[in-house]
């Protein structure tokens, strides 16, 4: 399916993703009793604090991350994953790892399960950071590096 101005949407792949995180966030807090935001879930990981999870646990869900992303990309064949260089990439881990220590969460305990239980904090939280990721985009577009093409 092409949508147009989008040639590289993959809709029916998102809402697949969309469907598995959701019921990803569900299992983990119905059979754990625990919210699935993966930075204080990564922080438990690295014995920052964070999650009230026990750390083998945070580990196994930090190490499933790229191993289940890896497995859908070796399941379709195969991607091209683009990279911006490393210091962009660690100066972006940075930025969001500050933004989510700043936000009490990141996008998966705010703008999953949050909205999904109804708290104003996430509410705002992610309008806050869909703002902030719009405006990146756009004045990255107007300095001529080509976010989206």
């Amino acid at each position: 399916m092409t949508i147009p101005g989008f040639p590289d949407a993959a809709p029916v792949d998102g809402l697949i993703g969309g469907a598995l995180i959701g019921v990803a966030a569900a299992i983990m807090l119905l059979a754990l009793g625990r919210i699935a935001g993966v930075s204080g879930i990564a922080a438990k990981a690295a014995g920052l604090g964070g999650s009230g999870m026990d750390r083998i646990g945070a580990w196994a869900f930090v190490i499933g991350l790229p191993l289940g992303a890896l497995a859908v990309m070796l399941a379709k064949g195969g991607l091209e994953p683009g990279f911006a260089g490393p210091v962009p990439l660690i100066a972006a881990g940075l930025l969001v790892g500050f933004g989510t220590r700043l936000g009490s969460g990141c996008t998966s305990g705010h703008g999953v399960c949050g909205i999904s239980r109804l708290s104003g904090r996430s509410i705002v939280a992610t309008i806050t950071f869909m703002a902030a990721g719009i405006a990146t985009v756009a004045a990255m577009n107007a300095l001529g590096w080509e976010v989206l093409r």
